[in-house]
């Protein structure tokens, strides 16, 4: 199942305000429980953060979890009113965040997904015309014509 099947326009943010790492975490819990818990959410995405960080380098994260408690896969995808430290690599604090919670047993299909998220990030012209979109709508739009492009 591509990223953009579970992106609904209502979880796609910009301008989105966090003081910190954990902040965001919880916040993006909040905008991916679609039918969860957003305990349920925050626990899964911090779980997965506590192995390892999921900033990718480049003002960009993919913070994902996995639950046995979840039925069905969701994303949001944020832009930042203010970068936050996610303890990338090299340091450069995100402010492009597309965020995946997936039911335990998703495995092949999450890490599909996190391709498919790397790819697109890897792609500097990208995040650049993701970083101008004006609104909520036109980053969508971008993230449409990148995924689909």
């Amino acid at each position: 199942m591509p990223f953009l099947d579970l992106l609904p326009a209502e979880r796609v943010r910009t301008d989105l305000s966090a003081r910190d790492k954990n902040d965001l975490l919880d916040q993006l819990g909040n905008v991916l429980a679609d039918g969860a818990s957003a305990t349920v959410a925050r626990d899964a995405l911090r779980s997965r953060e506590r192995l390892g960080g999921t900033g990718l380098g480049h003002g960009v994260a993919i913070p994902h979890g996995r639950s046995s408690a979840v039925e069905h896969a969701s994303a949001a995808f944020v832009r930042l009113a203010q970068p936050v430290d996610f303890g990338a690599d090299d340091g450069v604090p995100v402010d492009l965040v597309a965020a995946l919670l997936v039911p335990a047993h998703f495995t092949d299909q999450h890490l599909k997904l996190l391709a498919e998220l790397a790819e697109l990030f890897s792609d500097n012209a990208v995040t650049t015309a993701l970083r101008d979109a004006p609104d909520a709508d036109a980053l969508l739009d971008t993230l449409r014509d990148a995924l689909r492009g």
